[in-house]
């Protein structure tokens, strides 16, 4: 068989060619042609190319140079078919009009693709050998005629199976979208394998795919076009068996990833599975949906108990007049006598003075606080090195328990928040429309808040578009993320996780969903527990209800 066809297999249900060294799914489609034309008759008309190789015409042009052959014109013009070119017969060549240079042609009759006919099966699909299986476990009926495909039989296989393993009237002689075949041996071991023992041998490969996450069960009903059973030796098809209640989906987005299967393995499972009477889909990869459908402005409304549709910042300079000694004064209590136990910030001993080496603050080294609230102890020494190495805003949070102090605040750069209703609703939430929010922030200049004062920052992907559902808990979310915007929490500056790259805006520990019709980054919808998970990620960042009657 022809070596060049051995990657591919043909789902006869979907139509749909899958190549298993890069798990890339085409669609495919059936031509019939007149048993008097070139593929009728196995004819491929080819022309050397410049390396001294052989390559096939396109179809369509190999049936315009055989018609002429046959008729015993001396020559043939390819013009009236959109190809600057003449074939002259006489010295087997092609002369390009504008150029006037010639190539050698010539006329196959050794082709590898012989002529069945028969008519197909109604309720299954045979391969006709390893790489070259339809994977579906039933396939529409097509109408009996002259088929071509890459099929080499067997003595001992009937012509109704022959037919059967080839896509009808598939196009030959053209590499570009082969069908798929294999080599004879791989065939011959099929065809001595007796139905229960392909059965048995298609579950055990199944097994490897789910065991290494590139086979995903599903119920029957639930995969399209799949309406009939599997069909079961009696000794496999028991009440205990449970492969008779599902169909096993083959997910071709996964054959691309890092698992140490190769992709092949899902193509010889689909064969396997396929000859055994079990069936097994492969599947093409979900679609991203970032965004919704287009919304016109009239369409667009404000949001029912939020004022105003966009909202501002600016950079917020800390409150002056008060030293970090004074502002932690608030928050702490003396503490006359500390416990024999560490400092959680310099690793020193409570009784023993803070070990804290950096710029010296102008409390005495000695001196232990605990937090009023939390009743974590420190040195004081040590909480003011740290307040000084960070905001400054007049908060404080518990290195230990993350309690915050005071109004925290972030170091976001200035920007723009915008938020209304759209007419869609996100997946989860078929009841209600949907509040988009759009954050633009453009690149700048870091201010002495941010980790390289005076250098550059980039601000990569904005506007980013974000989705909320417009019920009672995301408009509670909304009006904490307001919160939040305004307290600069909902971005930073610093390395992106995502490239790597330093000094760029990124997301600031409060998660967004940026999906709006699907959920394949993990970021999108259905979610059913991410409105809960944001308020937990808003309330440790100081963000709760009563916040909002502060603002």
């Amino acid at each position: 068989s022809d070596s060049r066809l051995a990657p591919y297999i043909i789902d006869l249900q979907s139509m749909n060619q899958f190549r298993q060294d890069t798990g890339t799914l085409r669609p495919v489609r059936r031509n019939y042609y007149d048993p008097s034309s070139a593929p009728g008759k196995g004819v491929v008309w080819e022309w050397e190319n410049d390396n001294g190789s052989w390559t096939p015409y396109d179809m369509e042009v190999g049936i315009t140079i055989q018609h002429a052959y046959e008729r015993q014109h001396p020559w043939i013009d390819l013009t009236s078919i959109g190809f600057s070119y003449v074939i002259d017969f006489s010295t087997m060549g092609q002369i390009n009009r504008q150029t006037h240079r010639q190539r050698r042609v010539r006329r196959r009759l050794d082709l590898i693709y012989p002529m069945v006919t028969g008519t197909l099966p109604k309720a299954q699909s045979w391969p006709a050998s390893p790489g070259s299986a339809g994977s579906a476990g039933s396939a529409a009926s097509p109408p009996t005629g002259t088929i071509r495909g890459p099929v080499k039989t067997a003595p001992s296989q009937p012509i109704q199976r022959q037919a059967a393993s080839t896509p009808a009237g598939a196009a030959v002689g053209s590499p570009a979208s082969p069908p798929g075949t294999n080599g004879k041996t791989g065939r011959v071991a099929l065809a001595t394998l007796n139905r229960t023992n392909l059965q048995r041998l298609a579950m055990a490969q199944s097994r490897v795919l789910i065991a290494s996450g590139l086979m995903e069960l599903g119920p029957q009903q639930g995969v399209p076009g799949l309406t009939c059973r599997p069909s079961l030796s009696p000794d496999l098809a028991s009440p205990q068996s449970s492969w008779a209640a599902w169909v096993p989906t083959v997910p071709v987005k996964n054959l691309n990833g890092s698992s140490p299967v190769n992709p092949a393995l899902a193509g010889i499972t689909g064969i396997l599975m396929s000859a055994a009477g079990l069936p097994v889909c492969l599947t093409r990869p979900p679609k991203l949906v970032l965004h919704p459908p287009p919304v016109s402005k009239s369409e667009i409304k404000s949001i029912p108990g939020v004022s105003n549709t966009s909202r501002k910042t600016t950079k917020k300079q800390a409150k002056k007049g008060k030293t970090p000694e004074e502002v932690l004064k608030k928050y702490l209590q003396k503490v006359r006598h500390p416990p024999d136990e560490d400092c959680t910030i310099c690793m020193e001993r409570l009784t023993a003075p803070s070990g804290y080496k950096g710029p010296q603050p102008t409390v005495k080294p000695d001196l232990v606080g605990k937090l009023s609230r939390c009743g974590h102890i420190y040195h004081i020494y040590c909480l003011v090195a740290m307040y000084n190495n960070g905001n400054k805003d007049g908060s404080l949070q518990c290195p230990t328990c993350k309690t915050i102090y005071g109004v925290k605040t972030g170091t976001q750069p200035p920007g723009k928040m915008e938020y209304h209703l759209i007419p869609h609703s996100l997946p989860g939430h078929p009841d209600c429309k949907t509040i988009r929010i759009i954050y633009s922030i453009p690149p700048g200049i870091q201010g002495p808040e941010h980790p390289n004062p005076g250098k550059s920052f980039s601000a990569r992907g904005f506007p980013r578009h974000c989705y909320l559902p417009d019920s009672e808990k995301g408009r509670k979310v909304l009006k904490l993320l307001l919160v939040a915007w305004d307290r600069r929490l909902i971005f930073a500056i610093g390395t992106s996780s995502t490239t790597g790259e330093s000094d760029t805006v990124i997301w600031n520990e409060v998660h967004h969903k940026t999906e709006f019709g699907s959920n394949l980054t993990g970021h999108g919808y259905p979610d059913a527990n991410y409105l809960d998970n944001v308020l937990a990620e808003l309330a440790a960042q100081g963000i709760s209800e009563d916040s909002t009657a502060q603002e």
